[in-house]
């Protein structure tokens, strides 16, 4: 079972292309900022990711251009 689920995870987006756009760049954002941290087995960034979207610790915004 995937965890956190895609209903509470939708529930914090418009849709499901949102989801990935927000995850993908909080993911690398994680990447960049803790590159110790990821180089650890146990620790997924795309997964901390939608942790962080499903407890709403992340915000975003639609511009004309894209997510932001």
């Amino acid at each position: 079972m995937n965890k956190p689920a895609m209903s509470t995870l939708l529930k914090q987006v418009d849709s499901k292309y949102t989801l990935i756009v927000v995850a993908a760049k909080r993911a690398r954002q994680f990447i960049a900022c803790n590159p110790e941290e990821t180089q650890k087995a146990d620790f997924n960034p795309v997964t901390a990711a939608l942790y962080e979207i499903a407890d709403g610790k992340i915000h975003w915004e639609r511009v004309k251009d894209g997510v932001k």
